[in-house]
């Protein structure tokens, strides 16, 4: 819905699709110009409630005999939605900024890490502008973290502090995204969200800046600081 509270087109347009959130047209936008999602890839949705990220990347797989997987983690218990989903889309419930990667790579087909993975995490918004947008930040570089391994965390001091996305007991070097893969990362736009720009520019052959048009805007103050979706495309090999 809108923030007046009144239906939107891409609110009417999920429910007679049969999507479970307006969201789901940020992803399909996405995957219409990225082409992020291929016949049998793997798929970490990371944030995944309630479940429109799912259903679109499952759909991106193609039908049933090209394999594939996708796997949602969420701090809620997460229903597979029963439309545009099958028997190859599973959901966690666990806490992203305690997920290890040796347990994030163990979700994976045969353990072999993901191809793509997309976070579409976002913190309680307070209405602090600057609290909200260190607490996105620090989501997002978790996800990086996952994704890449602490070679993503290198020169990231004056993002966010690496205590919060990083565990000592998590030892394992290597992070969970396939060489040549694809991450898609959700930040509220401010200052130290472009910081990310910087930071994975070496880190990928391309890295693309992206907001989707189905981007609600909650309230007309918070226009040019509505979420900003930073897509990482082909990772740079190491």
């Amino acid at each position: 819905m809108s923030g007046a509270g009144a239906p939107d087109f891409y609110y009417r347009e999920a429910q007679r699709l049969g999507y479970v959130a307006r969201s789901a047209f940020k992803l399909l936008q996405m995957q219409k110009q990225f082409k992020l999602i291929t016949p049998g890839a793997s798929v970490l949705d990371l944030g995944c409630a309630p479940g429109a990220w799912l259903q679109v990347a499952c759909q991106s797989l193609g039908p049933l005999k090209n394999g594939g997987a996708v796997v949602g983690v969420d701090l809620k218990k997460v229903k597979v939605p029963q439309l545009h989903c099958d028997a190859r889309v599973q959901t966690v419930c666990a806490d992203v900024m305690n997920l290890m990667r040796p347990q994030a790579r163990a979700l994976s087909p045969k353990g072999n890490g993901f191809s793509v993975i997309l976070s579409d995490m976002c913190p309680p918004v307070s209405g602090i502008h600057t609290k909200d947008a260190v607490l996105s930040s620090e989501l997002g570089m978790r996800a990086l973290f996952l994704a890449m391994g602490r070679c993503s965390i290198t020169d990231s001091s004056s993002l966010v502090s690496s205590e919060e996305v990083m565990d000592s007991s998590d030892d394992d070097e290597d992070g969970v995204l396939k060489p040549g893969g694809h991450i898609i990362i959700k930040l509220l736009e401010s200052e130290v969200s472009q910081g990310f720009r910087h930071l994975c520019k070496p880190r990928f052959k391309k890295v693309s800046w992206l907001r989707p048009k189905a981007t609600r805007v909650l309230d007309h103050s918070l226009i040019g600081r509505c979420i900003l979706v930073f897509g990482a495309v082909d990772q740079a090999s190491t």
